[in-house]
């Protein structure tokens, strides 16, 4: 076995649909090509919006797919003493702080409002208040070092982001006390011994975001490879306005594992068409250079001609 060691990372919000199907199996190959490890976090912080059954539900999904994994399954919601931990570092070091600022107030100061996927760049407002880590109701955010953070992605590869100014200083820890997405990632990556993350593209700024936490903790960090997306005709990404592409409804529908993988090998260019086939029947030949590099249109039909976008 190679010293390679990856993660499915699910998050039991809702049902598994192609597009997860898609980054799954990437990441899935991408591992099982290079004779590593894969290993199982359950993504489950984000506590308003996790669905009873739905981690089940989801594991039941992959090992339909014939996605497999190594080692004991790890849930976030069961880490919290590290998260505390490395919270504790971070301000103890300077690179935290809290802040009392509510969502409307970070978009009334903020210079582009609506700007990222994760809400406006924030201004700064609490940035030299040095309030006390027991402040009420108080999220603490990581304080972004000045300059450009550069990476080499594995698919993208080279990659620049300002994050002071694309991204400001970002949320690690939120107002209920459960750790945000950014530092649960990175303490979990590290404490899994992680070396290979493979995952949509939407989340290449975070990579950044979390490679400057990674730093101040003093991590090795893992090789990122960016996947693209799979979106409807109108270009947006995959969800409920596109039809039902849950995994779970092909199943319902008798749609086999062997016909939704043929899809997606044939999305990832690992196929010339469509034909049915099994996951473990993919690996010989993956590499992950073979993938387009542009978003797949899904214009509903499994077995309609293949279109990219971008």
């Amino acid at each position: 076995m190679s010293g390679v060691v990856g993660r499915l990372a699910p998050s039991p919000t809702g049902v598994l649909h192609l597009g997860n199907a898609r980054s799954f199996l990437l990441a899935w190959l991408s591992v099982r090509a290079q004779g590593g490890q894969l290993l199982m976090r359950i993504e489950d912080l984000d506590g308003p919006r996790i669905r009873k059954g739905a981690e089940q539900e989801c594991l039941q999904d992959l090992e339909w797919l014939g996605l497999d994994w190594d080692g004991p399954l790890v849930r976030q919601s069961e880490r919290a003493s590290h998260y505390d931990e490395a919270l504790d570092r971070l301000l103890q070091q300077g690179q935290a702080y809290a802040c009392t600022c509510s969502r409307k107030e970070v978009e009334l100061a903020a210079s582009a409002p609506h700007a990222g996927e994760e809400g406006p760049v924030y201004p700064g407002t609490c940035r030299n208040k040095n309030l006390p880590r027991e402040t009420a109701e108080a999220a603490f955010r990581f304080l972004v070092p000045a300059g450009e953070v550069t990476f080499q992605d594995g698919l993208c590869g080279s990659c620049s982001v300002e994050v002071t100014k694309d991204l400001g200083d970002f949320v690690i820890y939120k107002r209920d006390g459960e750790a945000a997405y950014q530092l649960a990632v990175v303490v979990d990556d590290v404490a899994m011994g992680v070396t290979e993350v493979l995952r949509g593209d939407d989340l290449l700024t975070s990579a950044a975001r979390q490679l400057q936490v990674g730093e101040a903790l003093g991590y090795t960090m893992p090789r990122y490879v960016h996947v693209p997306l799979v979106v409807g005709e109108d270009g947006r990404r995959l969800a409920k306005r596109h039809g039902d592409t849950s995994l779970r409804a092909f199943r319902e529908q008798g749609v086999s594992a062997e016909t939704i993988l043929g899809w997606l090998a044939w999305s990832c260019g690992l196929q010339n068409d469509a034909s049915p086939c099994r996951a473990a029947e993919l690996i010989d030949d993956f590499h992950i250079a073979k993938l387009p590099p542009k978003q797949v249109v899904w214009n509903g039909d499994l077995k309609a001609p293949m279109s990219w976008r971008g």
